[in-house]
C-alpha cells in the first residue's frame, strides 16, 4: 500500500441544493401610515328624553281689561224663575189635555174624565177645580153606570168620586155641598165607618160606592159642565 497522496485542489461549486424548510416567524414590523377615511355608517337609535330645561323669564304684563257692564241679575233670575213655573204649568196642562182627548166619557150635559195620577181626596178635589171642573158627582143611575163602565174599562178597581161626610159624620154630601137626593149606590154593608176615619167616597169598578179614608192616594174622576151654545 503506497503513501497518502497530497490534498487535491478545491473542486468546482456544486449544483444548488433543494429549498430548505420554512423558517421561524419574523419580528413584528413598525406601524404603517394612517389609511384614508372609510364610508359613513348607519344612523344610530334615538336617544332618551333629556332633562327639563330651566324656567324662562316672565313675560310682559297684559293690558288692563275693559270694565264689565252692571247686571240686574236679580230681576232676570226672577223672570227666568217665573218662566220655568209657566213652562211647568203648561206641560201639566198639555199632559192633562192629551189624557182627556185619549179617554173621555160624556152625557148630554157633562164630560167625565179619569185622572191617572194618585192623589188623596183633597188633592183630587183641587186638581179638578183648577181645571174648571169638580170631582164627579153621580146623581142618577145612568151617570153612575157610565162612570162605573169607564173605571172598569180603564182597568181600575176603584177611583175617588166627589162625595164626603167630613162636616157631619154619617151625613154624606156631594163635592158641591148638596145633599144626596133620592139616589145612592152603596155597596152592601156600606157606608161602614166604625172608627170615624172613612169620610170620603170611592166608586168601585162595579159602580158601587164605598166610604174610605181621605188620605189614601188613588186615581179619581173629574166632571166638567159642557158649555152652553
Amino acid at each position: 500500500e503506497g503513501d497518502e497522496g497530497e490534498k487535491g485542489d478545491r473542486g468546482e461549486v456544486g449544483r444548488q441544493g433543494k429549498v430548505g424548510p420554512r423558517g421561524p416567524k419574523g419580528n413584528k414590523g413598525t406601524v404603517g401610515d394612517i389609511g384614508d377615511q372609510g364610508m359613513i355608517g348607519k344612523i344610530g337609535p334615538i336617544g332618551g328624553k333629556g332633562d327639563k330645561g330651566a324656567k324662562g323669564l316672565s313675560g310682559v304684563s297684559g293690558k288692563k281689561g275693559k270694565a264689565g257692564t252692571v247686571c240686574d241679575c236679580g230681576r232676570y233670575r226672577r223672570v227666568v224663575g217665573q218662566l220655568n213655573i209657566n213652562v211647568a204649568r203648561l206641560n201639566t196642562s198639555i199632559k192633562f189635555v192629551k189624557n182627556v182627548i185619549a179617554g173621555i166619557r160624556e152625557t148630554d150635559e157633562k164630560f167625565y174624565y179619569i185622572v191617572k195620577e194618585e192623589k188623596n181626596y183633597r188633592e183630587a178635589l183641587i186638581h179638578c177645580r183648577d181645571r174648571g171642573g169638580t170631582l164627579a158627582m153621580p146623581k142618577d143611575g145612568a151617570t153612575n153606570a157610565l162612570i162605573a163602565d169607564y173605571i172598569s174599562k180603564s182597568g181600575l178597581f176603584r177611583a175617588f168620586i166627589g162625595m164626603n161626610d167630613m162636616e157631619k159624620e154619617g151625613q154624606f154630601v156631594y163635592a158641591d155641598n148638596t145633599a144626596l137626593q133620592n139616589y145612592s149606590n152603596w155597596k152592601e154593608g156600606e157606608p161602614n165607618d166604625p172608627t170615624g176615619r172613612e169620610d170620603c167616597v170611592e166608586m168601585l169598578s162595579t159602580g158601587e160606592w164605598n166610604d174610605s179614608e181621605c188620605q189614601v192616594t188613588i186615581y179619581f174622576v173629574c166632571e166638567f159642565l159642557k158649555k152652553r151654545k
